[in-house]
């Protein structure tokens, strides 16, 4: 409770197709642009979701939403690896640090260690994402479109830590932002 009023509380769950009106707008407002959310409901209609989750407030309102796609490995010696993308997470702005994407993190993150993937990227602000466990550094072994600090990934399996360098692929909708 903060000066007399009870924050609301939310939970994380997976997305359903009801929800893609509400998380356009989510990711919208997060933005405050409809290229990401554009980019989100492309990546849905191309099929290259993997795990998409919303947070919802006790009114069943969406207030929260993390996209992970497929990536694909091509070359090097992780080749065989099973890699994911988180992007983008979105929290609606008036409900902002109260640790809605964080939680929308883990829970993608543990759904993802729950399939077997192997490793997942994202880009975004470093200090944000390496308190996440992102590393900027493991991502230098991954050769694609991004690069820099602001491109960061966690390892999901020894394998995904261990069998790098490899070069990878992102879905098509990506081109956008290349």
């Amino acid at each position: 409770m903060a000066n007399g009023v009870e924050a609301p509380q939310y939970r994380v769950r997976p997305a359903e197709s009801a929800d893609a009106h509400g998380i356009h707008s989510v990711v919208n407002a997060a933005f405050g642009q409809s290229a990401e959310a554009d980019l989100v409901d492309e990546l849905r209609g191309c099929g290259a979701l993997v795990v998409e989750l919303v947070a919802e407030d006790d009114q069943k309102n969406i207030v929260g939403h993390v996209a992970i796609s497929r990536v694909t490995a091509g070359s090097g010696p992780g080749h065989r690896l099973a890699i994911t993308c988180l992007a983008p997470l979105s929290v609606l702005p008036v409900c902002q640090k109260r640790g809605i994407g964080t939680a929308l993190t883990h829970a993608a993150v543990e759904r993802l260690k729950e399939m077997g993937e192997d490793l997942i990227l994202v880009v975004g602000d470093p200090a944000y994402y390496t308190r996440l466990g992102f590393d900027p550094g493991l991502a230098r072994e991954v050769k694609g479109p991004y690069a820099g600090d602001a491109f960061m990934a966690l390892a999901l399996s020894s394998a995904g830590g261990r069998d790098l360098p490899v070069e990878v692929g992102f879905a098509t909708p990506f081109e956008a932002f290349e």
